[in-house]
């Protein structure tokens, strides 16, 4: 974490230093004020008391400069800090993998990006004003107290240990509280989250009242939490208060004692009462970083452990790149499963697609199409068994180097806030407007952005709840489409186009994509019947692959897909194999 805060090291030296000279002026005043009383005021010399005063003046103002300046660099290096802690968690959290953000979820990615952050930011701003200056103005007052008297000072003697004690019995418990506080901060952004991402299935299903006693319920145990932590904590100020105040009524008794037998002067017993107070207060201030300190360094672990872990797909440190522009990919005995699983989504998968084919995967609902197509942008990586690419295996290239060889179109469809065109151009930033719209042709969306007011220009809401299904699936299919890659992966991209836009799109696709490779999921036979290869999947295992016409003589999994689709696209008027 300190790393963060090298690149303002002139910043906070600059605010320490400022911290020093008014912790200085700060205690030079009291001893100024008994000067006046004790030397100019008790002899009448009306010139020293305003000589005197004037360099209090000075001292107050220059005090008055250093607390500003101290402040304003204070904030101004903490904030910069909670920026930089911000990019770097969230360029480490891109870097995870699908595995990763299993592991975590995201709920607590994103309170560790943000609140926690800003536990520590604050931390740091207060640290830095605090912590420099409660320890010198404590050890300063302390020894201008015992030379000016010692006898009196020994009431700090006894104050003290009290104040350190409450501190450290504070602490103690309420690190514990300000752990399980954060974690239960997770739980209530994850049902959030939850509540408001599936807000249609909640309304469809009427269960708006069940949600809300579920975010009721997490809602109630952070206030618990937060309560009990709050209860300790509040005990502290007022124990301290107390104690201050007992110490300075101890000194006004003893003192005054000592100011009648003529042991001290009036002035000299002011600067013990401003240095006692300086001393109580700098205690005071280190009680405050304390109550802050236990749920910082609480945020602070759960920050260095995004920082520290190590991501199980790393960049290989001598990555590798293919030759030329191929696209041959080969599974080779693949197997894999997801965490905490007791059997394989994946076994056993041995397969090649050559560039310029289409290679159709199919199967039932869970026999891990999905899973297979996530591991050529390495989503995830194989328990067993290599990818390759162009007979390099993809652990040997370099992530961004893979990935942008790519055109993928996820089975669950994105849009991004912003417009049409800027959706299209996430798969290429500097697409021109011919290409975005020849992208869009080619996935027969021009035909309804023409449409739209502003056509390219329109505005898509997001996540694209402004767009149909087959809308969306088609606009992230000319997202693929205008990187002109070497791979395309389709997962299961058509199944929200109509029978009639699906041809269209197929022909389209044969023309624009002559050269590349094509990993297509699909659902429906007619979608996949005029491939070079199809794949298909039974419970994670390959139950045959070859062509239509093979698959529809030999393979029973195949044969029981397209005879289900036939006699139910038969009833609806429709043939499968269109």
């Amino acid at each position: 974490m300190v790393r963060f805060l090298k690149p303002y090291k002139a910043g906070i030296a600059l605010a320490l230093a400022l911290v020093l000279v008014q912790s200085v002026f700060d205690l030079l005043l009291p001893k100024l004020m008994s000067l006046i009383v004790d030397s100019g005021v008790a002899k009448g010399d009306v010139d020293y008391v305003i000589r005197v005063g004037l360099v209090m003046l000075a001292a107050a103002l220059v005090s008055v400069i250093s607390a500003i300046g101290g402040t304003w660099f204070s904030a101004k290096v903490s904030l910069a800090f909670g920026r930089d802690l911000r990019e770097t968690l969230f360029a480490r959290i891109e870097s995870y993998s699908l595995r990763d953000f299993d592991e975590f979820g995201a709920a607590t990615l994103i309170t560790r990006t943000t609140n926690d952050v800003v536990q520590v930011q604050n931390f740091a701003m207060l640290a830095l004003r605090m912590l420099a200056r409660a320890p010198l103005m404590a050890a300063g007052g302390l020894i201008l107290a015992l030379t000016t008297d010692a006898r009196l000072s020994l009431v700090l003697l006894a104050a003290l240990p009290l104040l350190l004690l409450a501190i450290f019995l504070t602490a103690s418990k309420g690190v514990p509280l300000f752990g399980l506080m954060q974690e239960k901060l997770d739980r209530l952004n994850l049902v959030l989250r939850e509540s408001l991402t599936g807000i249609r299935v909640v309304r469809a299903f009427n269960r708006e009242a069940a949600e809300s006693r579920r975010f009721g319920t997490a809602n109630e145990e952070l206030t618990r939490v937060s309560l009990d932590a709050q209860r300790i904590m509040t005990v502290l100020m007022p124990s301290m208060m107390i104690i201050m105040n007992l110490s300075m009524v101890a000194v006004f008794w003893f003192g005054s004692l000592r100011a009648r037998n003529g042991d001290i002067g009036i002035g000299a017993l002011m600067a013990v009462l401003e240095y006692t107070m300086h001393i109580l207060f700098s205690f005071m201030m280190l009680s405050m970083i304390f109550v802050l300190f236990p749920r910082a360094s609480v945020s602070a672990g759960r920050i260095s452990e995004l920082l520290g872990k190590t991501g199980s797909m790393d960049n290989p440190a001598q990555p590798r790149r293919p030759s030329g522009r191929k696209g041959r990919l080969e599974f080779r005995n693949v197997s894999f499963n997801y965490p905490g699983a007791e059997e394989d989504a994946l076994a056993g998968i041995s397969f090649s697609c050559q560039a310029g084919e289409t290679t159709a995967i199919i199967g039932g609902t869970g026999a891990g199409k999905t899973t297979l197509v996530n591991l050529i942008p390495r989503f995830y990586d194989p328990r067993e068994g290599v990818v390759l690419l162009d007979g390099l295996d993809l652990r040997e290239m370099e992530i961004g180097n893979l990935r942008s060889r790519l055109g993928f179109v996820p089975q669950k469809t994105l849009l991004f806030s912003g417009t049409v065109a800027d959706n299209i151009r996430y798969g290429k930033t500097d697409a021109t407007d011919m290409e975005v719209h020849r992208a869009a042709e080619t996935a027969q969306a021009s035909e309804f952005i023409d449409q739209l007011e502003g056509d390219y220009g329109a505005l898509i809401a997001q996540g694209g709840i402004n767009l149909s299904g087959g809308q969306k699936q088609r606009i992230a299919i000319a997202r693929a489409l205008v990187r002109d890659p070497s791979i395309y992966i389709f997962d299961d991209s058509f199944s929200a186009l109509d029978f009639r836009t699906d041809a269209r799109l197929r022909s389209a696709l044969a023309e624009r994509t002559e050269n590349a490779t094509i990993i297509l999921v699909a659902q429906r036979v007619g979608t996949i019947m005029h491939a070079d290869r199809i794949v298909v999947l039974d419970e994670g295992r390959v139950a045959d692959m070859g062509t239509h016409g093979e698959l529809l003589d030999r393979c029973r999994v195949y044969q029981e897909i397209f005879r289900s689709q036939l006699s139910a696209e038969a009833k609806a008027g429709k043939d499968p194999r269109v």
